[in-house]
């Protein structure tokens, strides 16, 4: 159709809200009815004179609902895919969750204490999933690459110039209390307390590894449930 394209379809609420695009301020004042204003736009007496019907506007609207949601339902590859992880504990646990990560059922903040560069002491707790979603994994699971903590994670220490940042995720906002570090899920509200002391939290796990690449490496599990 003419002025407006199929994709653009989707920026309209509903049948009335497109014909309301057609109609002109001079329209109004003329006819002073916004009903009998959206008629005479249907029957194509005024807007662009081949307005769509109800029944075409709805079907067109479902057909790129449909596509939609075929694109979203088609399944990112994997950057673990095919490679061989096995000798490496920390690559292979970041492996064994990467689908479920992925796709939201479950969320992981990385803990690792380490060197950096430079030869300084550094640590992080890294949410997993927003590491994934802004760099390429495939770097770290070929070994390529070292995963390092960053002064943009959630909480990054450098224990040599004690320089600190927080910094909340889409996954996670960071609470500092006098308890100490807490993780909020964002998705169910659900607390993950980092302290070793305590319990993680409600669905949430510890989970230590040895790793000789990293001084220490803890993975704190969340499954994640929608808050009702």
């Amino acid at each position: 159709m003419e002025g407006v394209g199929a994709d653009a379809l989707e920026q309209f609420t509903d049948y009335e809200a497109y014909l309301d695009s057609q109609v002109s301020e001079t329209d109004m004042f003329y006819l002073e009815d916004e009903e009998m204003a959206r008629q005479l736009v249907e029957l194509g007496y005024r807007g662009s004179g081949d307005t769509l019907q109800r029944d075409e506007f709805e079907a067109r609207r479902r057909a790129l609902r449909e596509r939609g949601t075929q694109k979203a339902n088609v399944p990112k590859a994997l950057a673990s895919l095919s490679k061989d992880v096995g000798e490496n504990p920390f690559l292979a646990a970041l492996a064994s969750r990467e689908a479920l990560v992925r796709n939201g059922k479950l969320t992981s903040i990385i803990f690792i204490r380490t060197t950096n560069t430079k030869g300084q002491l550094v640590s992080a707790y890294i949410d997993y999933a927003h590491r994934l979603k802004t760099e390429d994994f495939e770097l770290y699971f070929d070994g390529a690459k070292k995963l390092l903590p960053k002064p943009t994670d959630l909480s990054y220490y450098n224990w040599e110039t004690q320089a600190s940042t927080h910094n909340s995720s889409p996954n996670f906002q960071v609470v500092a209390d006098q308890e100490g570090l807490l993780f909020k899920n964002k998705r169910d509200r659900k607390v993950v307390n980092v302290d070793p002391g305590v319990p993680p939290g409600d669905n949430s796990s510890r989970n230590e590894l040895e790793c000789e690449d990293y001084l220490q490496v803890v993975i704190f599990d969340h499954l994640t449930r929608r808050k009702n």
